[in-house]
């Protein structure tokens, strides 16, 4: 199946799931998502990571608890996105932030699954795929929303420097100039 195939797919899945009808910070949770997709995109990621960004609210995550799709019918997201993209919605929802966040750059990761209670070590690609998407998720919001930018930019800032070893080129640059300081924020 083609890539605009299964975004197409998602797309629908979406629609009835109602992520047009949810408000979001970002505007509404779909417009958000498509956004985020597209950023990906711009970044240059892989099919399987934009798929994984146009759906990566599908089960809730650990900062928006809303979820589209309970976990017993995942069979129906990797149905329209393929199993590696959700495979990445579910690593990505899972994430329990405070407990895994802080080590994420290092081989030796803590991750712990919110839903199974479970930690482990992921791979390096699985490090970087959630920092991208994280990255593409934040500045999304940050870019939306300047009180949410105002907020929390100083603090995602020093999320993303710390992860600069698992952002992409293009991720980093787009990180540095949507959360540099403007105007009166450099003078605090």
């Amino acid at each position: 199946m083609s890539t605009s195939g299964n975004t197409t797919e998602a797309v629908a899945l979406l629609h009835k799931a109602g992520a047009a009808r949810i408000d979001h910070p970002g505007g509404t949770l779909l417009a958000h998502l498509e956004r985020v997709r597209e950023r990906l995109e711009a970044w240059g990621a892989r099919p399987a990571l934009q798929l994984a960004g146009l759906c990566h609210a599908f089960y809730g995550t650990d900062g928006f608890a809303t979820s589209l799709l309970p976990l017993e019918r995942r069979d129906e997201l990797t149905a329209a996105i393929g199993r590696e993209a959700e495979e990445l919605v579910y690593f990505y929802a899972s994430c329990d932030r405070g407990a895994s966040y802080r080590t994420l750059p290092r081989a030796d990761a803590a991750y712990r699954d919110r839903f199974t209670g479970e930690t482990f070590t992921p791979t390096a690609g699985q490090r970087r795929d959630f920092a991208e998407l994280t990255a593409a998720n934040e500045l999304d919001l940050a870019r939306a929303n300047e009180a949410f930018r105002a907020e929390w930019g100083g603090e995602l800032m020093r999320l993303f420097t710390g992860w600069r070893s698992l952002l992409s080129t293009t991720a980093w640059a787009d990180a540095r100039d949507v959360l540099a300081p403007r105007g009166e924020e450099r003078q605090v």
